[in-house]
């Protein structure tokens, strides 16, 4: 008789910075269930927990979500809005659940309420799902205050929806490269070490990197690479931001 298979265990993994105590702690797992996993009948699925996407949403209820979404953004009530676009309470609470299929002109006048374009009504329902491929060594080569002490930017690509942005860099540091530890801005960020060594310093910690080493962390607090050690030094950088 077969044996089920065990659950998975997590090693613990634990980041020793130079002049900062860290506790070791086990490693959080995506909380994945695997006694008794069958792959042949179960679906295989990612170990983020990252919710499950959605269902795509109707139509009535994209328009329901954008009413409902520039309604707020100006501070009015429901109340208020029914009254400025002539309908009542009660139809305007069903338009923005999705639960009756307005007509043109009462989304029209809705719109003019609002002061926004009918067409804005319908976005969300219409957006797309982005995706971007960029070939290798084809990336857009950015300007930025780096590159004034030997430090190239490289974008790997763009996402053009959602509330997130997301920026993802290769970065190659010169043999005459200078260290900078100042960078700041807002956000989170992911460097991924590819090739060379480097201290990387962040909110005054120092953190000896190698290729396969990754750090994840606040980028509202100083940090740059401190001590540039063997190069060529090559690295990611995926930097994660809400948008305005």
């Amino acid at each position: 008789m077969a044996q089920k298979p065990s659950r998975a265990r997590s090693s613990d993994q634990k980041v020793t910075p130079k002049g900062a105590a860290v506790a070791e702690e086990p490693a959080k797992t995506a909380g994945l269930e695997l006694v008794g996993f069958d792959p042949e009948s179960e679906p295989y699925v990612t170990g983020s927990n990252a919710p499950a996407a959605l269902a795509r949403r109707t139509l009535e209820q994209a328009i329901g979500l954008q009413i409902r979404h520039h309604r707020k953004s100006m501070g009015l009530t429901v109340a208020e809005l029914a009254s400025a676009a002539s309908v009542s309470n009660g139809m305007l609470s069903k338009i923005e659940n999705g639960q009756i299929s307005p007509s043109l002109t009462t989304l029209q006048t809705l719109a003019t309420a609002l002061n926004v374009p009918i067409s804005l009504l319908f976005s969300e329902f219409e957006e797309r799902r982005d995706c971007s491929f960029v070939p290798a060594g084809q990336g857009v080569t950015i300007q930025r205050r780096g590159t004034k002490v030997g430090h190239g930017y490289e974008l790997l690509g763009h996402m053009l929806g959602g509330a997130i942005a997301v920026e993802p860099y290769l970065i190659t540091l010169a043999d005459d490269a200078a260290p900078y530890t100042a960078f700041q801005h807002e956000g989170t960020e992911l460097i991924h070490i590819l090739t060379g060594e480097v201290t990387y310093a962040h909110a005054g910690n120092s953190y000896d990197m190698k290729p396969g080493d990754t750090l994840l962390f606040d980028s509202g607090a100083p940090h740059g690479p401190e001590r540039i050690g063997k190069t060529p030094l090559t690295y990611l950088s995926i930097i994660m931001y809400e948008k305005d």
